[in-house]
């Protein structure tokens, strides 16, 4: 019985002992064998592994692609326009015992801060060697590249590798929006401005060109009336001296008929006229077709005396 209680402890701490020896790594991470804060073994691949218990201790860091956001950075280009620049980097842990070496027991915290300082660094000299127009095109990814590049150069030195920098947004600081907008909004205008004068310029062109061609269509319609109206005129000419050859009596009593029709209107009944005028030879004549005689002269009276 008493060597039965002591060998059941025995056995509990043996059975403990082992299995505290005994650690998993998964292909999610990485992890180191410390001894007395001493590296003694690096495993970087997925399997089952053993330790010292109690005097070695085991230390996992992920080893899956990581993100960090770099804080919102106000950088000056060549240009002297103050952009402010939000970006983003992904990163690894490549080397777990340099890393180890580079952060000590801050691990992945101490990390990021590091990593901050370096894209921040390398943001503002990569984009202050530029202009404003560089940054806001499409060009802004081989700017990302080049800070990724001048990045991964530093960040090897903590045993983490820079996958990517994207900028995600680039916008202007706060107090020169106003300004900004102010500018956009004059050369909007000066547009705007430089498109109504060549605007009138055009209607002016077309107006004149529009009243250069009624002139010569009126022109050209006055001199074709002019014409049509001299021909009328001829035929009539032709037509009168036909019909006075013809019969020229008829032709005198045809002509005194419109002349009575023209004087004798309604309202134009009144005529002023010597009474032996040649205007009333056909009113006077008793023969159709022949003119009166002409009356005999009225005899003159004396006027009286005073």
């Amino acid at each position: 019985m008493n060597r039965t209680t002591l060998i059941l402890p025995v056995i509990v701490i043996a059975v403990a002992a082992a299995l505290s020896s005994i650690f998993i790594v998964d292909e999610r991470e990485k992890a180191l064998v410390l001894q007395f804060g001493q590296i003694k073994a690096v495993h970087e691949e997925p399997g089952l592994y053993f330790k010292l218990p109690v005097i070695q201790e085991v230390v996992r860091y992920d080893d899956r692609i990581l993100g960090r956001d770099i804080d919102p950075l106000e950088i000056t280009p060549l240009d002297d326009r103050r952009l402010v620049v939000d970006a983003f980097a992904r990163f690894r842990i490549s080397d777990a015992q340099r890393f180890r070496q580079a952060v000590g027991a801050s691990g992945v915290t101490l990390a990021e801060q590091r990593i901050d300082t370096i894209l921040r660094a390398q943001t503002r000299e990569v984009l202050g060697s530029v202009t404003s127009s560089e940054i806001l095109s499409a060009d802004r990814a081989s700017l990302a590249a080049r800070i990724r590049d001048a990045s991964r150069n530093e960040a090897n030195s903590l045993g983490v590798e820079i996958i990517d920098v994207r900028i995600k947004r680039t916008d202007l600081p706060e107090q020169n929006l106003d300004a900004t907008f102010a500018r956009m909004r004059a050369e909007r205008e000066r547009e705007a401005a430089d498109e109504v004068a060549r605007g009138n310029e055009a209607a002016q062109r077309v107006r004149a060109q529009a009243d250069r061609t009624r002139v010569e269509l009126v022109s050209d319609a006055q001199r074709q009336a002019d014409i049509i109206r001299g021909e009328a005129d001829a035929t009539r000419n032709a037509v009168f001296a036909e019909a006075y050859g013809a019969d020229p009596e008829f032709f005198d009593f045809y002509r005194s008929l419109a002349a009575y029709r023209e004087a004798l209107k309604a309202g134009n009944s009144t005529m002023v006229i010597s009474p032996d005028s040649e205007f009333f030879d056909y009113l006077k004549s008793t023969t159709r077709g022949s003119p009166a005689a002409p009356a005999a002269p009225a005899t003159p009276v004396a006027p009286a005396q005073p």
